[in-house]
């Protein structure tokens, strides 16, 4: 049964897309947004890339005009939730407006693990999130600032880029053994490290951010081997933590997120949540993930409203990730783990990469830099049920777009 009252905790791009989509697909209830931040809802992946380095307008950041909300009948409100009455269907603002609501989603998303260490406090140690952290680094990133990063993950990694363009001196502390560890293979590591020592972006492998120096302004930090670097400004970028406050008070179940089912609801039929801070029975991952990626909340966005437009298929969209740092354009489709294979591809252009990661003889993910029609054509193949074996990959002159044009032409039965 359609909901009469549909409330989004969250202005981000899932919560927002949720309303977009729920209107689109002709939705005539009443719609909440709530959004916790001053000013309209915006985009935050262009804000260590393209909004950084003075390309992107702040007009052309936002998520949806100011005209739309009220064209199409969106209630944007401007507060923060307080509590969620589950038994009333309620939920509680703290300038005190309380909002009934037919189905809630929870669109929570994530905050900066922030940095537990000495001198964390001072001025030029900022974590970038939000739009005045990405107005504040613009302000003073020139050249010759000392600018130490803590952390190699995609945010970190996009900053250094930007900051080393505008003639920083950058220099990155990371604990794991090569950059982005985590999220790609060691061979598409290697070619990301290249590429930014290239910039001239310094690495220190192995080393975590031990103490920040400084009088009020942050002078310098320590590493965790002793050693003392110059700084003039500090960004990091170690991890996320899942924004579950809200859904634990309300007592929803949580499982590293909150927990919900293969049609994105709760333990609460309902409440729906989705994004950043959501747990949810993956068929690519084997179990249950928690993934942190626009396109993954844009897809459960989709989901949640088809679904409570009246659609029944659980939610299988297939993960996939993107990153911009200089000139390389990193794109990721599938997950993989620790230990696949990787095959790398032929391609004339140094600056271009494919690589195919197996798990077996199971191709599971798909990384490539500055090839979006072999990154389009990689969703297409892992979202299918047939894909080239490890043998037909590894294969001299192997190439994805014939072998996926040949398997087209032959019938599956």
């Amino acid at each position: 049964m359609t909901p009469a009252s549909v409330v989004i905790v969250g202005a981000g791009a899932g919560g927002a897309q949720i309303a977009a989509s729920l209107r689109q697909a002709g939705f005539e209830g009443s719609i909440s947004l709530i959004h916790g931040e001053p000013g309209l809802p915006y985009q935050r992946p262009p804000l260590s890339k393209a909004y950084l380095l003075g390309q992107l307008e702040a007009r052309r950041l936002l998520l949806r005009q100011e005209h739309w909300y009220a064209k199409q009948r969106v209630d944007l409100v401007h507060d923060r939730v307080v509590t969620v009455d589950r038994a009333e269907r309620q939920v509680h603002l703290a300038g005190g407006r309380v909002l009934e609501y037919d189905h809630l989603v929870l669109a929570t998303g994530s905050r900066n693990r922030e940095l537990s260490v000495p001198g964390a406090h001072l001025q030029g140690v900022i974590g970038m999130r939000t739009r005045a952290d990405a107005d504040e680094l613009a302000a003073r990133i020139r050249r010759g600032v000392e600018v130490v990063v803590a952390g190699a993950g995609f945010i970190g990694l996009e900053f250094a880029a930007v900051a080393a363009a505008q003639g920083a001196t950058v220099q990155v502390l990371e604990l794991a053994e090569r950059p982005m560890a985590r999220a790609v293979s060691e061979q598409m590591a290697q070619f990301i490290r290249a590429a930014h020592e290239g910039w001239g972006v310094r690495f220190d492998f192995g080393q975590a951010l031990a103490a920040i120096d400084g009088e009020g302004h942050v002078t310098g930090v320590e590493s965790s081997d002793g050693r003392r670097l110059p700084a003039d400004l500090v960004v990091y970028g170690i991890g996320v933590v899942p924004e579950t406050e809200l859904a634990e008070t309300a007592g929803l179940a949580i499982e590293n997120g909150i927990r919900v089912d293969e049609q994105l609801l709760t333990s609460d039929p309902d409440i729906s949540a989705i994004g950043d801070a959501v747990s949810f029975p993956s068929a690519p991952a084997g179990g249950r993930i928690r993934l942190e990626s626009v396109q993954n909340a844009v897809d459960q966005a989709r989901h949640v409203a088809a679904r409570l437009m009246g659609a029944s298929a659980g939610y299988d969209a297939l993960p996939w990730f993107w990153s911009d740092q200089g000139d390389l354009k990193i794109q990721i489709a599938g997950l993989a783990q620790t230990g696949d294979l990787t095959v790398e591809l032929a391609v004339p252009d140094p600056r271009q990469k494919i690589f195919l990661r197996y798990r077996g003889d199971r191709l599971v993910a798909v990384e490539t830099v500055n090839r979006a029609g072999e990154h389009v054509l990689a969703r297409r193949i892992l979202a299918g049920h047939r894909s080239p074996s490890l043998a037909e990959a590894s294969a001299p002159g192997f190439d994805l777009s014939a072998w996926h044009a040949a398997a087209d032409l032959v019938p599956t039965g």
